[in-house]
């Protein structure tokens, strides 16, 4: 073999040894935070899209017992993690991930249609600073203890108007409640200021008002998509959630 075949051959090999730049630096982690009045159970078919990719998917079950309660129940599963992540929530996780977000391994932050706090912010001051047009006052109930859920016959409209009525309805029957202590926490320093960001705005959400998402996206500075949906869209549009997140680890520094 003469001196050129050999460099040739040593090139190939280098090659072979060597993952692509890009590969070595996308994030491969991806934890996700549910939201209130539902569990982690429902992003099964984000989860599995995710997997196909390549990606390694948590979910995190939080108790929906206060705003502290979550996010040191999302810290353990991060601190579950080997290398960067990237931390996804919804709706009220939006809440929770803004906090949990300053982990150092957390590398980048998608929110599908949540709560984008700024440091005092509230879940509750952020939904009347720009309530659902047309949306029922009495939707939301508490129970004597101090505990919020959605009244079984406004669920699908509210929560779920894209699904099935049979799936939505029983979503309605096996929801989890959450303490009005934690809709009424404040933020403190919110990661989005010191991480990127994505933000998944849901057209025809009916518990968020799409605008107010779209705000607190541009505040952020968020990386937007929209897509026609129930604020259930992981649920009725998992390809597009999926999407976004598989961008933000492609898109998030890993190191």
């Amino acid at each position: 073999m003469n001196r050129s075949n050999v460099l040739s051959a040593l090139v190939a090999l280098a090659a072979l040894a060597t993952p692509p730049a890009a590969s070595a630096a996308s994030v491969r982690n991806v934890v996700i935070v549910h939201g209130a009045f539902a569990d982690g159970s429902g992003w099964r078919k984000v989860s599995d899209l995710l997997t196909a990719k390549g990606l390694r998917v948590s979910i995190v079950q939080e108790p929906l017992t206060s705003l502290s309660d979550d996010v040191a129940a999302t810290r353990r599963i991060l601190a579950l993690q080997d290398g960067p992540i990237i931390l996804v929530g919804h709706s009220y996780g939006g809440m929770v991930v803004t906090a949990a977000g300053d982990d150092p391994k957390v590398a980048g932050l998608v929110y599908v249609a949540a709560f984008q706090p700024d440091r005092g912010e509230s879940l509750a001051k952020l939904a009347d600073s720009k309530p659902v047009t047309g949306a029922k006052p009495d939707a939301i109930q508490a129970t004597p203890d101090g505990f919020l859920y959605l009244a079984p016959a406004d669920f699908p409209a509210a929560f779920a108007a894209d699904l099935p009525h049979a799936e939505a309805a029983f979503m309605a029957q096996s929801q989890v409640f959450a303490a009005r202590a934690a809709f009424a926490q404040e933020a403190g320093e919110p990661a989005w200021k010191s991480k990127p960001s994505w933000a998944l705005v849901a057209t025809q959400d009916r518990s968020i008002n799409p605008d107010l998402e779209r705000e607190m996206a541009k505040r952020a500075g968020s990386t937007v998509r929209e897509v026609k949906a129930s604020h259930a869209v992981y649920l009725s549009r998992p390809a597009d959630v999926a999407a976004l997140i598989v961008e933000a680890a492609a898109k998030a520094p890993s190191r």
